[in-house]
């Protein structure tokens, strides 16, 4: 009986061996979720977020009124940034067409927001507007040199498209054709 169990107890381990050998290795390797966008590819939106969670932390806003902030935030991030290409080297300009967006913004806050939640925003404008500025500041010479760095894949098979290595032109000197002597 003995060496029945020890060939039986030698066979589940062959076997527990076996099957852990066809189980995938571990791949480490994190896979990208192809469904959200990266903030290298979309600052606005990085733009966007960052400002909408720092009020959202300052204010203390619930998950309805966060989710409205988000969606405000979103759409007057995009205007600012729009307005920023548009008149780019005219700061005047650009401050003062960003102060319409940021008026628009409050209009829209003061239906989401509690008396005493506006009140807060209302006196804390000028510094999210700062925030916001030198984020934008600083993310779009960060995103330019890890773009530059870093080229995203351009092709669905995440190939780089880079440029060809060039193979010197080497010919023989002289005629080595069929009419040589």
């Amino acid at each position: 009986m003995t060496t029945k169990t020890a060939f039986a107890s030698l066979i589940l381990a062959l076997l527990a061996d076996a099957a852990s050998a066809q189980q995938a290795p571990n791949n480490t390797v994190a896979v990208q979720d192809k469904t959200q966008s990266s903030p290298r590819l979309n600052p606005v939106q990085a733009r966007a977020d960052r400002l909408s969670n720092q009020m959202v932390r300052d204010l203390r806003l619930n998950n309805y009124q966060a989710t409205k902030l988000r969606a405000i935030n979103a759409d007057k991030v995009a205007k600012m940034a729009a307005i920023e290409r548009r008149n780019a080297g005219n700061q005047r300009l650009i401050d003062e067409q960003c102060n319409g967006v940021c008026k628009e913004r409050d209009q829209e806050l003061q239906a989401v927001l509690s008396n005493e939640q506006y009140s807060s925003y209302f006196g804390s404008r000028a510094n999210y507007y700062k925030y916001d500025k030198d984020f934008a500041s600083q993310s779009a010479s960060i995103l330019l040199t890890n773009a530059v760095q870093n080229p995203a894949p351009l092709r669905a098979n995440d190939a780089s498209v880079a440029p060809a290595s060039t193979r010197p032109v080497s010919r023989p000197a002289g005629n080595l054709g069929r009419n040589a002597r």
